[in-house]
């Protein structure tokens, strides 16, 4: 066994609450190399009262196993020693505990969990698991009201610059509602709307005005209760990492210089200031964004103030709140304090280009941007520049770094209006990005759609990916219903919402992927075929029976296994398998077709995954167990 591979720590990573009364812990250990991970643990006070759990394998990567157990104690959960016993497959038993591993059981050095506060619960609002999101980049949209239009706007669908304008609104989004509702999306974000410099508003003036191209602050009240009327959420972006240079206190520096009372709101490098990044720091070397000094209080009050204005004034549902990873942690804690008291459904969505998981700790974030699912999914369908395994092996990575709670509400995009459109990256290969979408939709968290990806906009980087809408007969038809049909079958299976993921299926020689999707009350299996040519592939199920594809409606009929192995049957209970033919750059998504087996017989397939404190069984997953305890 290589002991240097296995890893827990009592922080929040490794052992964090649910609940008050319930506790999720961790481990880490090199691949197939554990088939048994049992939680010894026990109050503080009292050792003769030893409990055991065994916890699952619920992710898998290229070099690890990672295991899990919730645990729900009778009381509040606080005061819990424990280690942790680790079998191998000869049966040799390994001990480990604070001090590492051995081969006896440990008398002392002991993991320890203290207490649950309120505060340390992960508790991302219901509404935002599984939620689809839809970006939209305003000025290029819908032009509602021509009267708003800025001087010397472009005719719509000029190839868009940094510079110029095309005349869209917030008038124009409110006409589109009933667009948005046909799609099936559920929350907007909308890029910013407050006044400021560029086409883009990245550059902040008034964080109390919607800028006049794009309507009036009435106009943006009539927008919110328009969506919500049509059962949709708004996000609105928030700016507070930088302003604009016209930003009403940075022109008070520029005026009274060292004298200003707001000199200590940004980072000064010296008097008397003009405007160069030179003088103070700014986004990049881009001299018209001054960086906002938010460790300072007033700078944080002042923030935390816009984001409870247009909470209080609007009933915006959250924010998205740019370069979030930038801004000094302070402002985050403080602005989650005083918001989530009074609106505890509002969500609090990170941008971040990298792992978020410094802002996911129950102190900050809700969610955040999941570019690493975007990096993943862009070179194996995008780029084709991974394999299949490579593929499996960042999936499961990506979701074993986040707590399983937190995946089920990161805002997982192929593209945005900081990168090229994914449909670029394909070469405009629609075969490659319909796979792509499926499998976004398909996976677990909160699917977004930047505007017109649905309808076949392509596009480089900024600002190409910032064309204007499609409205025409030009629209892709055919995608859009691609787009309808994937978000229907989410919203009718709670599997694809909120259920547990295993991979199933990673063939190299075919190109093929299949996962599985499993909640207590539906399975389903996603098989996407990326390879050129027709395949023949068997697909491991948990349960025998009768199987639909719900984009064709072809109908299968489980076989028997009988000698034949395959992926993650280690550690998934596979009772039966279908066979499937392929097309080239295929999806096929299928379902049992009769509700499948009841809670009881899918106990004794699957395993118990969820346990409480008086050993009484709680089913919550699909992954096998060896043997009861």
């Amino acid at each position: 066994m290589k002991r240097e591979a296995v890893f827990h720590t009592n922080t929040e990573e490794f052992v964090y609450p649910v609940s008050r009364r319930e506790l999720v812990f961790r481990l880490r250990a090199a691949k197939k190399e554990i088939v048994k991970c049992i939680l010894v643990y026990w109050d503080r006070t009292d050792r003769s009262k030893e409990k055991r759990q065994e916890l699952v394998c619920y992710q898998r990567d290229e070099l690890f196993d990672y295991f899990q157990i919730t645990v729900i104690f009778s009381k509040i959960a606080r005061y819990q020693k424990y280690y942790f016993i680790l079998e191998e497959d000869t049966g040799k038993k390994w001990y480990y505990n604070m001090w590492g591993i051995r081969e006896t059981t440990p008398k002392d050095g002991f993991f320890e969990y203290l207490y649950t506060n309120e505060t340390d619960i992960i508790s991302p609002p219901k509404w935002a698991q599984g939620i689809v999101y839809y970006q939209i980049f305003p000025e290029r949209f819908c032009n509602g009201c021509v009267e708003n239009d800025p001087d010397d706007c472009k005719p719509w669908g000029t190839l868009p610059t940094r510079e110029n304008y095309m005349g869209g609104d917030l008038n124009g989004i409110i006409q589109k509602i009933p667009y948005l509702e046909k799609l099936g999306v559920e929350c907007l974000y909308i890029n910013p709307i407050f006044s400021g410099d560029f086409n883009h508003k990245y550059a902040t003036t008034d964080y109390f005005r919607v800028d006049p191209i794009f309507g009036t602050n009435s106009t943006f009240r009539e927008l919110v209760r328009a969506c919500h009327k049509a059962g949709i959420k708004v996000l609105l972006d928030g700016v507070f990492n930088h302003t604009g240079i016209h930003f009403e206190q940075f022109c008070d520096v520029m005026e009274k210089q060292e004298e200003s009372e707001f000199k200590d709101w940004f980072y000064i490098n010296k008097f008397p200031v003009r405007i160069t990044h030179r003088d103070y720091e700014c986004v990049g070397a881009y001299k018209w964004m001054p960086k906002l000094r938010s460790a300072n209080s007033k700078v944080r009050e002042f923030i935390v103030s816009v984001m409870e204005y247009w909470i209080k004034e609007f009933d915006i549902d959250g924010w998205r709140l740019d370069v979030a990873d930038e801004v000094d942690p302070s402002v985050w804690e403080e602005a989650r304090r005083v918001i989530k008291e009074k609106y505890p459904d509002v969500l609090l969505l990170g941008e971040t280009w990298g792992y978020g998981g410094k802002m996911l700790r129950g102190n900050q974030m809700d969610s955040v941007m999941n570019y690493l699912f975007r990096d993943t999914v862009t070179d194996y369908f995008g780029r084709e520049a991974i394999s299949v395994k490579e593929f499996d092996y960042r999936v499961n990575h990506v979701l074993a770094g986040y707590k399983e709670e937190t995946n089920f509400v990161l805002y997982n995009l192929l593209d945005s209006h900081d990168t090229e459109r994914f449909l670029f990256i394909c070469k405009e290969n629609k075969e490659l990005f319909r796979m792509a979408v499926a499998f976004q939709m398909m996976f677990p968290g909160s699917p977004a759609i930047y505007y017109g990806d649905e309808v076949g906009i392509t596009g480089d980087n900024d600002p190409d990916c910032r064309r204007c809408m499609i409205w025409d007969e030009t629209a892709d038809k055919e995608l859009f219903e691609w787009y309808r049909k994937l978000i229907k079958i989410r919203k009718e299976h709670p599997c694809i919402r909120n259920g547990k993921y295993r991979t199933v299926l990673a063939e190299e020689k075919e190109d093929t992927y299949g996962f599985l999707r499993f909640h207590e009350t539906d399975t389903c299996y996603v098989i996407l075929h990326k390879g050129k040519k027709k395949d023949m592939i068997h697909c491991p199920v948990l349960e025998q029976g009768t199987y639909i594809d719900m984009l064709s409606g072809k109908e299968y009929v489980s076989e028997n296994i009988e000698n034949e192995s395959f992926y993650n049957g280690d550690i998934t209970e596979y009772r039966g398998m279908v066979k499937l033919e392929l097309n080239p750059y295929s999806v096929i998504v299928i379902s049992k077709k009769q509700g499948g087996c009841k809670n009881e017989e899918k106990k004794k397939i699957t395993g118990n995954f969820t346990h409480n404190h008086n050993e009484l069984g709680r089913f919550n997953g699909v992954w096998k167990i060896a043997s009861r305890i």
